[in-house]
């Protein structure tokens, strides 16, 4: 086992990366939780609609959309490929949709077929286009890299006032943000990731009514005014760019885990959404942190290892889940048998 399990050393894997390696360890604990946030808010409204393949689906469709928009641009720029697999989780929606309605295909069966489809289209395309010595790597949209996030920083050069200014605030006046006159800002899919959760977070406010209303009761919401298609389309049209942002990241693959298990965790725990974002957030800071130290000890993936933290906390949640854990259960059923014996025996008595 030794060979395959490393000895954990506690300076190596609980100190050094806050210390030795923090600029590394703090790129990629940010974007985890920041992806694993984006996801997981989003996530809440997928397992309330029962619709959690969905994200499969798109997550595995935009594979055609990043090798079409290579194939017409010729270049792995951010901008055409987030183009080209929007569109591709947009036309996946649409395509479930489409087939559900319009034919007897039940929903699983339809998501099943486009996913799958799609995939398969993505996959002959990679093939024909590396002949062409078309750089573009599979495995990298499967399972992303987000070790690598750290390495790509966005730089500037201060003036003699900028820099006076930020060498008046203690977190940015640091070797990590702060070398001569050049300051570090973030790498710029921290920074994309960082926009993404957060205009997530600002559209969960603003239409928090009509989302809550259209996820449990589509009759309610056309009494109510509320537009239950719109709302279904921008919700996986919110789905699809997130999804697009961190698969570079986290890959096609683990971005599935990131959309469910904050929500089912916090599902476990409480039974009203509000405190389900609140968990869906802890759950956010602690798997990432969780996968940093993980990665560290194993010498594996962060992304995954973030996923495997994440799993934890929620076989821990269905453990010691005050209303539904297996401990309470358990208990339970024990203190109702000791009740009837004690009652058998009071009779007898």
């Amino acid at each position: 086992m030794s060979e395959f399990i490393p000895a954990f050393d506690w300076t190596r894997v609980m100190v050094d990366p806050w210390t030795v390696n923090l600029p590394v360890t703090l790129w990629i604990g940010l974007m985890g939780f920041l992806i694993t946030a984006a996801c997981g808010l989003i996530g809440n409204y997928l397992i309330l609609r029962r619709m959690a393949l969905v994200g499969d689906a798109i997550s595995h469709s935009v594979l055609p959309g990043l090798a079409i928009a290579f194939l017409f641009s010729h270049s792995l720029k951010t901008l055409p490929m987030f183009i080209g697999a929007l569109i591709a989780g947009i036309v996946t929606t649409v395509l479930i949709e489409l087939i559900h309605k319009k034919t007897r295909v039940k929903q699983d069966a339809a998501i099943g077929i486009t996913f799958s489809s799609l995939f398969a289209i993505g996959v002959i395309i990679i093939s024909i286009g590396q002949t062409d010595a078309v750089h573009l790597d599979a495995e990298c949209v499967l399972y992303g890299e987000i070790a690598f996030v750290g390495f790509d920083l966005v730089q500037t050069d201060l003036g003699p006032g900028p820099l006076s200014v930020v060498e008046k605030i203690p977190v940015l006046n640091s070797e990590m943000f702060l070398s001569g006159n050049t300051l570090t800002i973030a790498p710029p899919a921290v920074i994309r990731m960082a926009i993404v959760t957060g205009v997530t977070l600002l559209l969960i406010l603003v239409f928090y009514k009509e989302l809550l209303v259209t996820s449990f009761d589509s009759g309610l919401s056309s009494s109510l005014g509320i537009n239950a298609t719109v709302m279904h389309y921008a919700l996986m049209g919110m789905l699809s760019v997130i999804i697009v942002s961190a698969f570079e990241a986290v890959g096609a693959i683990l971005v599935i885990a990131m959309l469910i298990l904050p929500g089912a965790t916090a599902s476990l725990l409480v039974h009203r959404l509000p405190p389900m974002f609140g968990l869906t957030l802890v759950h956010a800071v602690f798997s990432s942190i969780g996968g940093i130290h993980l990665a560290t000890w194993l010498n594996c993936s962060p992304a995954g290892a973030m996923v495997v933290a994440g799993s934890v906390l929620f076989v821990a949640a269905w453990v010691f889940s005050p209303s539904q854990g297996l401990l309470r259960r358990w208990f339970g059923r024990k203190l109702e048998d000791l009740t009837e014996d004690e009652a058998q025996r009071l009779s007898k008595g």
